[in-house]
């Protein structure tokens, strides 16, 4: 108990310190970006083999999307009308599935790492009235498939943009930006700070106690949140590549909280 609340205490001061980058280096948002991680220690259940990777993106060029592109509205397969992303506005017939349409034109939002949460939840279950079942079961084979497939995407584009991290992750793909495994963190301040975060997780065994060190975490991923919105925000993308790197070790380390509470 002494030694779990002698880690809570160490961890708490770990997750206050903040690491700050220089901003004069500028990264060619269209040239590929290495992350990865690597955690040591000396404790078996912190070996490497443990770890998760993180994602890897792949994409090309076909994957970017244009600002000119936000009023973009396609040919209805039923009428030949224009049509709007779900519905054609001539015909009512349900539409394909526009993959030139990102996550935020989806929910009619700026294209921008903040946003308002509430916002979001109320433009996504707007579309899942439109999308119900009872709504389209009157239809076509064809447009209660289109339907679905309406549906699916909707629904990834709110849990991607839900959560800070994968949204991070998300608007850097928008901008060109890579990320994948190839590099190795050597930054020793933050694997020791992970290393010892893990170990309070593991060895914590009261509610409480994990309670504590989830919103220590929870604070810390705000805060590298926040400096990902700086730094994307002003084209740094060295920078923000680095917050993300944070944020999923932050993101993981919930996770594994969780699976204890």
């Amino acid at each position: 108990m002494n030694k779990t609340k002698k880690l809570v205490a160490s961890i708490s001061t770990l997750l206050r310190r903040r690491t700050y980058y220089p901003s004069t280096f500028r990264c060619n948002p269209l040239a590929t970006v290495a992350v990865s991680s690597q955690t040591y220690s000396s404790r078996e259940s912190l070996q490497p083999s443990s770890a998760k990777p993180l994602p890897i993106f792949q994409f090309s060029g076909r994957d970017f999307f244009s600002e000119s592109r936000d009023k973009r509205s396609s040919v209805c397969w039923n009428c030949g009308s224009s049509s709007a992303f779900l519905f054609c506005e001539s015909c009512r017939s349900i539409q394909p599935v526009d993959h030139s349409v990102d996550y935020f034109q989806i929910f009619g939002l700026e294209k921008k790492y903040e946003l308002d949460p509430g916002s979001l939840e109320g433009k996504y279950k707007d579309w899942q009235k439109k999308l119900h079942p009872d709504l389209v079961h009157n239809k076509s084979q064809k447009e209660r498939d289109y339907a679905a497939e309406q549906s699916a995407k909707v629904t990834e584009a709110m849990r991607t943009l839900n959560k800070r991290l994968s949204r991070a992750m998300y608007i850097m793909k928008l901008s060109g930006i890579h990320v994948n495994e190839e590099e190795t963190i050597t930054d020793p301040t933050l694997l020791m700070e992970i290393m010892e975060l893990r170990e309070a997780i593991a060895e914590a065994n009261e509610t409480k106690e994990l309670h504590q060190i989830r919103s220590q975490v929870q604070e810390k991923l705000k805060q590298w949140s926040d400096s990902f919105d700086e730094a994307f925000g002003s084209q740094r993308f060295d920078e923000a590549v680095k917050c993300i790197q944070r944020m999923t070790y932050y993101e993981r380390a919930c996770e594994e909280i969780v699976k204890k509470l």
